[in-house]
């Protein structure tokens, strides 16, 4: 039997997910549109603690030693396209680090589409015409260092960046609103284009699209950018509310 699937009639995603992300999938589903479905892999985390430079790095590890085995479950399903729910990796060497792991995506899928978190941004902030930015991630200074790096090589000036340095991987999901409107103001300038936000076990595309009106510039939350990328590229372009001016009014 061959058709259309019922409920992924327009597009079937498939999401790549750490095992100790909360946060993306529920967010994922907020922003969902008719006939678009996500189906999720989760690449397995047994050791979460990333608030040091070693644990940051042994995340990475964990990620890329678990990534295949992810990938070839979520090809089981057949997906149209693939959206990463981890944003840390994407940013990883910088802008060569990210086209070498979409290029491994793609060698694992057989050439499918990979929306990543650091090339909706980038992709967003062109959009938007910003020259420096500032960035809030739950990273330590090494991740920060790598997301500066990231954009700097794109020709973006990178203002402030406030890593929260989080415990753990699930403890990200535990960061209060209060916190990221601390952070947010933080990094926030007369001379900031736009901020953007980082990790994706972060819950901030509510409160990215709240930011937006206090702040008067664009506020690029991970989780929102991504998507709005994953849609745009399939030729889906309906507009979503409450989550920020990019899925909004582009």
């Amino acid at each position: 039997m061959s058709g259309i699937d019922r409920l992924g009639w327009r597009k079937k995603f498939g999401v790549i997910a750490p095992s100790t992300n909360t946060i993306v999938q529920p967010e994922f589903d907020m922003m969902r549109v008719p006939g678009v479905t996500s189906h999720y892999g989760r690449i397995f985390i047994p050791d979460g603690r990333i608030a040091t430079d070693e644990g940051m790095e042994n995340l990475l590890v964990q990620i890329r030693a678990n990534m295949d085995d992810c990938v070839r479950s979520l090809m089981t399903m057949q997906p149209d396209y693939m959206v990463m729910g981890m944003s840390a990796e994407t940013f990883w060497d910088g802008v060569e680090g990210n086209r070498q792991f979409v290029k491994q995506i793609q060698d694992l899928t057989g050439g499918l589409g990979v929306a990543t978190g650091a090339e909706a941004c980038e992709r967003a902030l062109k959009l938007y015409g910003a020259k420096k930015i500032a960035v809030v991630t739950p990273y330590t200074p090494l991740g920060d260092a790598n997301v500066r790096k990231f954009f700097t090589e794109l020709g973006f000036e990178v203002g402030a960046i406030k890593g929260l340095c989080v415990n753990s991987a699930v403890e990200i999901a535990q960061v209060t609103e209060q916190q990221l409107r601390e952070a947010l103001q933080e990094v926030d300038g007369d001379d900031i284009d736009a901020i953007v936000q980082c990790g994706t076990n972060l819950c901030m595309t509510e409160l990215a699209d709240e930011a937006e009106r206090w702040l008067g510039k664009p506020v690029i939350a991970i989780n929102a950018a991504t998507w709005w990328m994953a849609l745009r590229e399939n030729g889906i372009e309906d507009k979503l509310h409450g989550y920020g001016s990019l899925l909004r009014d582009h």
